[in-house]
This record gives structure tokens, sequence and C-alpha cells, in this order.
């Protein structure tokens, strides 16, 4: 199978249950597959990796942004793909994608690709609310684009036009609900952290904007089509919205000086 003229860069943790799924999605196809390890990885991910013929590099966490520039900055390629170990590219995406490398004025008018991502929760594919399209843009041309955002939010910072893609990149989200419920704590933290300047939440904030979130991703995006993954994918959504704001009321009430007895 021609190859394309292409990178795969990744970040990866303890990984070896699903890397295996993402690498073996574009082994076949792409030239180079760059993986930047957690140096504390000792799981098995580096040799399933190596097995399908990437270069593992392993480096400290520097964080999101850090860590996913870092393994861009090693791709030799002339286009890069950010693909992260629990994803893996659909037929439809890659027969797409080979489409688009084969005409020349693709490559040379367009700086980036993007494509939608679906997600599988809890045996089934996520095909409307919050989670869907979920647009994602994953591939640039070398030296056009370079991770910004704020931790653990990384954006994509473009320099040019880009193609829209309609095959799904598959995404195994979380595989679990009590896993999806641990991650709210730390990012509820993070988003405290985040707004630490902004004005205390109110009203608005606690009662409004989550009973918002799931009228929006349950009725307005249709989630209600998606069974009762889509019924609890928006509570979940609208809970952790109350939570962040929340924490936030909360750090500010501890900024106040208590009264005196």
């Amino acid at each position: 199978m021609e190859k394309l003229p292409i990178s795969v860069s990744m970040i990866s943790g303890p990984e070896v249950e699903r890397i295996g799924r993402a690498l073996q999605s574009v082994a076949e196809w792409t030239c180079e597959i760059i993986v930047v390890l957690n140096h504390d990885a000792n799981d098995g991910t580096e040799e399933v990796a190596r097995e399908f013929g990437a270069k593992v590099y392993r480096e400290p966490w520097k964080g999101y942004l850090a860590q996913k520039n870092s393994a861009a900055d090693k791709s030799t390629q002339d286009w890069i793909f950010n693909l992260d170990a629990d994803e893996s590219v659909s037929t439809e995406l890659r027969d797409e994608l080979k489409n688009f490398f084969s005409e020349r004025a693709n490559r040379e008018r367009f700086t980036a690709i993007s494509f939608p991502r679906l997600s599988w929760y809890c045996g089934r594919w996520i095909h409307h609310g919050d989670w869907y399209p979920d647009r994602q843009t994953r591939i640039w041309r070398k030296g056009k684009a370079r991770w910004g955002g704020i931790d653990p939010h990384a954006k994509l910072i473009l320099d040019g036009p880009v193609r829209h893609l309609k095959g799904d990149l598959h995404h195994f989200s979380t595989d679990s609900i009590n896993r999806r419920l641990q991650k709210i704590i730390p990012f509820s933290d993070e988003f405290v952290l985040q707004n630490s300047a902004a004005s205390t939440p109110g009203p608005f904030d606690l009662w409004l904007r989550p009973a918002w979130r799931f009228f929006r991703a349950y009725f307005i995006k249709l989630g209600f089509l998606d069974g009762w993954q889509g019924y609890y994918i928006a509570r979940h959504t609208a809970f952790s919205t109350l939570v962040r704001y929340a924490k936030l009321r909360e750090a500010r009430l501890k900024q106040k000086i208590p009264p005196t007895l």
C-alpha cells in the first residue's frame, strides 16, 4: 500500500491496552510514527508501539501543550497527524485522506485538515448531543501550525485554510461511568485555576447554566436519539458544569475574611 507523506505524532502514558488499535489504523499508509512516551510508563506500551514501527522517545511529563509540540517537532514528513492512543482512523477517513493527497492542488492550497470525531461510550456510538460531530483539526503541513491554548485544553494555532472531510475519527472514550466521574475533580480544579480572576458565580451560573447545558445537549442537539447513554451524557455534562461553578464560588468564599465573633 502506497504510504502518504504523513508523520503520526502521538503522546502517551501507560496505554498498553489501547495504543495498538490506534497505531494499527495508520501503520500501513503513513510514512512515520512518532510516540513521545512518559518516562514512567512501564506497562508495555513502548513494546507495543515499536511493534508497529514507531520511533519511541521517553520524556518526563511537561504538560499537554509542551508534550504535543515536542512530538510534532520530531516529525520528518511534510504533514503531521496528531493521533491519541484512544483513537483510530476509520476506513472512510483513511480513503478520504488518500484522495486528498492524490491531488497536488490540495497539498498546495490547504494548510490543515479537519474531520468529525465519533465516540464509543458504554456500548454505543454517540451520534448526537455535545459529543458529535466534535470536529477536530489534527493534520497540518509541517511548519504551519503549533499547539497553543491552556493546559489541558490544547488548541492548534494555524496559519492557512483548512480542508473539511466527512470521514470519522473513532474515539474510544472512557470505558466506564466510574472513570468519567473521576475526571470531574481534576477538570473542575483546573477550571477554578484558569478562572481565578473571574467574578463570583451567581444563580445564573449555578442553576440556569447547568440546566441549559442539559437542554441543549439532550433536546436541541438530539441527544435523546442516543438512548440512555445520550441521557446520561447530557446529565453528566450538566452536573460537571454545576460542580465547576460551585467550586469557583467556594474558592471565592474562602478568600473572604471571616467575620469577627
